[in-house]
């Protein structure tokens, strides 16, 4: 009789009562859900070395997207105060601004106390890492040399990368920007130079356009064009490779940042792993 009482006094809409019941069983399963490794690295990230008043390059890729958002909830919450991000691409400024990160354009004056940005590969041991490859997901062509110039201006840097994108030996390609006016000729020199060990790709605005990048090329806002130099065999040294471009006319800049004050965060299945440069590893690095 209680019961019915109840339901008599009570609107009952069946629609209501599914929507509750699907939120309270997806509230339900989010709570119980582990974290990811990812998110669990971009955690550590941001508790380990972002402090109130700092200058913070914010990188761009699912790890950066994950810390960039914890940032911004550490923000409100008044855990962390008067943090300053630093967009390296406008992925990342879309996130801090959705998130409640102050922003700041970079210039060539700014003094940047910390910066993390995803990698795409790191080298064991020298910490040299991969910047700028093109995925399914990502296609941030335009802010390569932007997101190194970040990292390079940054006291302290975090590279966040998986656990399967650290090893020495690395293979892959390595983005390098030339001069559009004669990237074919830089290109056969770059192709020369890792004759058998590499292919030299220019990279099409849109899918696979084959080696010349076909009629709609890349053509970055500096004018450049994209080179991936795709290695099939395993690379020696990243650090020698970098060199070797660094010394080719027509060539503007690579993926390639070596950095002394540099930490790696890499997302175990089951653990974050950090690992830190010693700063006599890395030759030339900033």
């Amino acid at each position: 009789m209680v019961v019915a009482a109840a339901a008599a006094s009570t609107p009952f809409s069946l629609s209501s009562a599914v929507f509750t019941r699907r939120r309270s069983f997806r509230l339900s399963a989010t709570l119980s859900r582990e974290p990811s490794p990812l998110l669990r690295a971009a955690h550590h990230t941001v508790d380990s070395y972002v402090e109130s008043g700092m200058v913070v390059g914010l990188g761009s890729g699912e790890a950066s997207d994950l810390a960039i958002r914890y940032l911004g909830h550490q923000l409100r919450s008044g855990s962390i105060q008067g943090v300053v991000g630093v967009p390296m691409s406008a992925r990342s400024a879309s996130e801090a601004a959705k998130y409640g990160v102050p922003l700041k354009h970079f210039r060539d004056d700014f003094q940047i106390d910390f910066a993390f940005h995803d990698a795409d590969a790191v080298e064991e041991g020298t910490l040299v890492s991969v910047i700028g490859r093109r995925t399914s997901t990502t296609q941030e062509d335009d802010y390569i040399l932007l997101q190194k110039s970040i990292v390079k201006a940054a006291d302290e840097a975090v590279f966040l990368i998986k656990d399967e994108q650290y090893k020495s030996g690395l293979e892959g390609s390595i983005p390098v920007l030339v001069q559009s006016l004669n990237w074919l000729a830089v290109a056969e020199e770059i192709d020369d130079l890792y004759l058998g060990d590499a292919e030299v790709w220019r990279r099409a605005s849109v899918g696979d356009a084959g080696p010349l990048g076909g009629d709609f090329p890349i053509v970055t806002s500096d004018g450049h064009n994209i080179l991936d130099v795709i290695f099939t065999t395993p690379i020696p040294s990243l650090a020698n490779v970098a060199k070797s471009l660094d010394n080719i006319d027509g060539v503007v800049d690579h993926g390639l940042v070596m950095k002394n004050r540099c930490t790696v965060v890499i997302a175990g299945e089951t653990e974050v792993r950090t690992v830190t440069l010693q700063t006599s590893a890395v030759e030339g690095g900033v």
